[in-house]
């Protein structure tokens, strides 16, 4: 444990501190101002451009009985940019593990600064305080913009049916989930340069913590609120619309059990259903979220991302307070 000297030396003033760490952080304030300006940019082109035309030539294409011409080229450039959106507001939060845990703590203690400006005016305790409460509140809000302006987008959009609601991509950018994310990328970040203090080390560490978190969301948030069970006729297959988490086959006496083989893709083959009348099956079933659950799984996912925030967080100053001596008022030992 590193004894920290601060007693009698007068603290920095909040904000003082907090501008310090901008300017220390300037190219990175920067680049973070290009980065929203520029998927701004992009989005506010395809929302007041491309996503009614794309629409348009959709809706055209499909009331063809055969064969006709629309604007296809309008449909396949929203397609692009909505994808491309998509990406970029996705892939934020690791953007922002990335340079929280190369630089955030972990440079700073690795260069002696942070120890430095320890015994001056700064405690520890203020000191990973500013670290952590400025960048939240750009990233907070510059991350909420996009997130906005990006369901505004695809909302425009809905009549071209280019990406669903349930796409992992589509999902993710449309709400409040990112935001928590990024803000999950800057903590983390913080915690491991705290644990670490070493900035590649912290780096690497911190984009697998965070795209591991990401995915964990994605993978299980089907489990996130209850389903709805839908059936189908035999005729018609398995039915797989909206966000489908299981599905299966009903026999006579109501049990579920697994679909055969021969009635994933066409179950009216007349093999197929000797082996369905064979095993008593009647119906298929399949457990199922529609577009009225988004934001319960939205908000629901929102706020398990937070609560793991907020302990990461929690764990940061624990570990900085065994590291400098420091109680939690920032007071030396």
């Amino acid at each position: 444990m590193t004894a920290v000297t601060v007693a009698g030396t007068p603290a920095a003033p909040p904000f003082a501190t907090a501008r310090a760490m901008l300017r220390l952080h300037r190219p990175a304030l920067f680049l973070w101002t290009g980065v929203v300006l520029a998927a701004l940019a992009l989005m506010v082109w395809g929302y007041g451009w491309l996503a009614e035309p794309a629409a348009a030539a959709y809706q055209r294409l499909k009331a063809c009985d055969y064969a006709c011409s629309y604007d296809q080229d309008a449909y396949l450039t929203y397609k692009d940019v909505l994808r491309y959106a998509s990406y970029l507001v996705t892939f934020l939060p690791l953007l922002v593990a990335a340079w929280a845990g190369a630089t955030l703590t972990s440079r700073e203690l690795e260069s002696g600064t942070a120890q430095l400006a320890w015994t001056q005016s700064v405690t520890p305790t203020r000191w990973l305080a500013a670290k952590l409460l400025a960048p939240a509140t750009l990233l907070t809000a510059g991350t909420s913009l996009l997130v906005l302006l990006h369901h505004l987008l695809w909302a425009e959009g809905r009549r071209a049916d280019v990406l669903g609601w349930n796409d992992i991509l589509i999902f993710q950018a449309n709400g409040p989930t990112t935001v928590a994310l990024t803000l999950f990328g800057l903590a983390a970040g913080a915690l491991t340069g705290l644990l670490l203090r070493r900035s590649l080390a912290a780096l690497a560490v911190t984009v697998a913590v965070t795209a591991a978190v990401g995915f964990g969301l994605n993978w299980f948030r089907g489990y996130f609120w209850p389903t709805l069970t839908v059936t189908a006729p035999l005729k018609d297959g398995p039915w797989f619309g909206g966000s489908v988490v299981s599905y299966g086959a009903v026999t006579s006496t109501g049990a579920h059990v697994p679909v055969p083989d021969c009635a994933q893709y066409w179950s009216a083959a007349k093999d197929c259903r000797a082996q369905l009348d064979k095993q008593h099956i009647v119906r298929f079933y399949s457990e199922m979220h529609p577009y009225s659950h988004y934001w319960p799984l939205q908000l629901t996912a929102t706020a398990l991302t937070l609560a793991l925030t907020g302990l990461v967080v929690l764990l940061a100053f624990r570990v900085l307070e065994r590291h400098t001596g420091t109680v939690a008022k920032g007071t030396a030992v």
